[in-house]
Formats: C-alpha cells, structure tokens, sequence
C-alpha cells in the first residue's frame, strides 16, 4: 500500500484551544506552515512544534477499507445529488471509529470552501492517487463516477493484499510452530537425555555432543537468550520499514513467491492505472503516480523509464514493448489497446485478469512450500531426536546384550 503523503512527518505540537488552555499532541504534516494551517482549522493555534522521527508515530491515515466504504457512500449520495458536506457528514459513520476524525475534518474544510482535493491533501490520510483523482473528478464534474471507480479500485487491492498475506500467513505459522518444537526439545528433553548418557559413561558420537551442549547452553543462559531476542525484536520494530524492504527483496528473488508478488504488484498497477485514466487523469501524470504503488524494483525501474519517454515524445507502442517484466500477452494486449484509443478498457481487463492470476499463483505457491516447510521442519526436529536417541537406543542394546 502506498504512504498517505510521502513527505509528511510527525511532530509534537502544543496549541491553545478557544476557550483557553493548551493541548499536547502528535500530527502529520509536510512543514510546520501546513502544521498550523491544519490545527487552525480544528480551532487551535500553534504555539510550538518539534519534529520527530518518523519511527516514534504514525500518521493517522485512512486503511483501504475506509477508503472503499467512504468512497462507496460517496458514490451513492453525491451521485443522488446529495450535497459534498452532507455525504460526508453521512460517512463518518459507516468508517471504523479510528477513520471517522479524519472524514470529519474533511467535511470541516469542506464546508469552510476548500476542494474535496485539497481537503484530502492536507489531511495526509490519503496517496497520492487519491487525491489526484479528486482533483480531476472535481475539475471535470464527476465525482460521484470517480469515488465508484476509487471504491472498485480499493476493494481489487484488498483483495489481493489478502491473498498475497494468506500465501505469506501459512509459511510463518509453520515455521514458529517448528521453532517454538524446536526450543521445547532443546531445552527440555536434551539436557535430560545428556544426563542419562554421560551417567553412563562411554564416547558419543560428535553430533550427538554438539546437540548436547547447545541444549543445555540454551537451557544454561535461556534468559540470556530471551533478552537478545527482545532487543533484536525491539530493533526490527524500531527499523521495520528496513526489515520489511529486506524481506521484500528476498521473496521477490525466491523462485516461488517472487512470481507472485510481481503479479501482485502489476494488478495493484493496472487497477490504479484504470481508476485514474477513467476519471481523466492524462496518461502520463496517471503514470508518474501509479508508479509510485510499485514495489517491485524491475518493474518500477522500466515504468520509470516509459515515463520518462513519454515525456520526452517517445512513441508509446515502442515503450510498452520494451517492458519486459510485463507478460509478452500483456505487452501486445496494451500495444492493441493503445492502437484502438481504448487504454482505459484494457487496464481495466487487465487489473481483472491478474488478479486472478495472483489467486492462481498463491494458491500454487502455497501447494509448493507446504510439503517444503514440512519436510523441513522433520528434517530439524526429527535430526535433533534422532541425534540423542540412537546414543539410548545403542546404549539399551548393549545392556540387554551384557544381561
């Protein structure tokens, strides 16, 4: 999902309410003018402000599901002919509680004369898509059009955001169950193990004493052990937009997730490809935005570069061609389209079919790690049991043969 506003920061402000008195809080805001302007419009004025790190808040932004259920009413009043103001006083209350201060402070700029677009510029709850599209809806008389196709739009990505974490969901649970298996047996079972076979004298073999004294070196300094794993959990909160674009790097070069994502990222593109074109956003802005949804680095680097040719005159036929990360059926689809004046249609069928194919694609990578994760946890379980059970099962022979 794209940032709300990719400049904005937080800052801690103190202001002074109208009827006296000072109020502490956080808010996003590209500069501290934009800071007091939005404070002045909730009736406040800025006293001090302090910028922060961007990791010590979040902007208070509107999720994809807000953003489908208030363009959705919107959708259905203002195309009734119900007033901006009104639909929107109407959509505070079909948004989660957390979204409904920011549709309200939307209908407050509103009614005090600014643009739907600028409202949501500056509240910092909405990319940039968004409020590109109000702003050419808003110029062109079509906002209730617009805010279905932004509705349509947002619930295409949602449901592809679910089926990519779904694929994503099934590897991490059966890793943790693993680990957490893992950890029970290395720190319960082994160390009583070891007991019994030093007790009994002899030589073991090597793995079977490496497997020993990690058990009981973790058993030994577990709470040593449990304070690093929470620094190093603190620190991959603190840096997980790091951690997170690491992770991302690596399963987009995995031969089985990587596919994937890139369908992923090329429906999330298209569809905001169509919503933008269908509200009239010129070819090329709607391209330098949509590109900004792209996270995969191949794919955003070649639609760069077909923007920065169009810009520069190039002829667009030759620059869908050169997109090689783009299925060829898809490249010739969009040459087609783009010969027949009809881009808008084929983006459209285009975000349809592979988001499909991202259905298709999660489903066959599920079937494909499933069997790999399980066969991998045997593997470390079975290995670590195996290591210290055959010592005792050696040992028990030789007793039952003395005897």
């Amino acid at each position: 999902m794209m940032t709300p506003a990719p400049s904005s920061i937080p800052f801690l402000y103190v202001a002074v309410k109208p009827q006296g008195g000072k109020r502490v809080g956080l808010r996003y805001a590209r500069d501290e003018s934009e800071l007091a302007g939005a404070l002045a419009d909730s009736r406040l004025l800025l006293l001090r402000a302090r910028r922060l790190p961007t990791w010590t808040g979040r902007a208070q932004t509107l999720t994809l599901k807000d953003q489908a259920a208030l363009n959705e009413q919107l959708a259905a009043l203002v195309g009734r002919g119900v007033p901006l103001v009104e639909a929107l006083e109407v959509a505070e209350s079909v948004v989660t509680p957390r979204a409904a201060p920011v549709v309200a402070r939307l209908r407050e700029r509103v009614s005090a004369g600014d643009s739907f677009a600028d409202a949501c510029r500056r509240s910092g709850a909405f990319d940039p898509v968004v409020a590109t599209v109000y702003r050419s809806a808003e110029q062109s008389g079509a906002l209730a059009d617009a805010t279905r196709r932004l509705a349509r739009s947002a619930r295409d990505r949602l449901a592809i955001a679910s089926k990519v974490l779904t694929m994503m969901i099934y590897p991490a649970v059966v890793l943790a169950v693993g680990l957490i298996v893992t950890a029970v047996v290395l720190t319960q079972v082994v160390p009583r193990v070891a007991q019994t076979l030093r007790s009994a004298g002899g030589t073991l073999p090597w793995y079977t004493e490496a497997v020993l004294r990690f058990g009981e070196g973790l058993r030994d300094h577990g709470l040593t052990v449990a304070i690093v794993a929470g620094v190093v959990a603190v620190a991959a909160l603190v840096l997980r937009r790091a951690v997170m674009g690491l992770a991302a790097g690596l399963a987009r070069r995995a031969p089985i997730v990587g596919p994937v994502l890139l369908a992923s990222d090329s429906a999330r593109f298209f569809s905001i490809m169509a919503a933008m074109t269908r509200a009239g956003v010129p070819l090329a802005d709607a391209l330098s935005v949509a590109t900004g949804a792209v996270a995969h680095p191949r794919l955003r680097a070649q639609l760069e570069d077909l923007g920065r040719g169009l810009v520069e005159g190039g002829v667009l036929a030759d620059l869908i061609d050169r997109l090689d990360a783009l299925p060829l059926a898809t490249r010739r689809l969009l040459i087609a389209a783009d010969r027949a004046g009809d881009l808008d249609s084929a983006f459209e069928g285009l975000a349809a079919d592979l988001a499909a194919d991202v259905d298709t694609k999660a489903q066959r990578a599920v079937g494909l790690l499933e069997p790999m994760l399980i066969v991998g946890v045997f593997i470390v379980i079975g290995g670590t049991l195996f290591s210290v059970m055959l010592p005792l099962v050696t040992m028990g022979s030789r007793i039952g043969g003395g005897v």
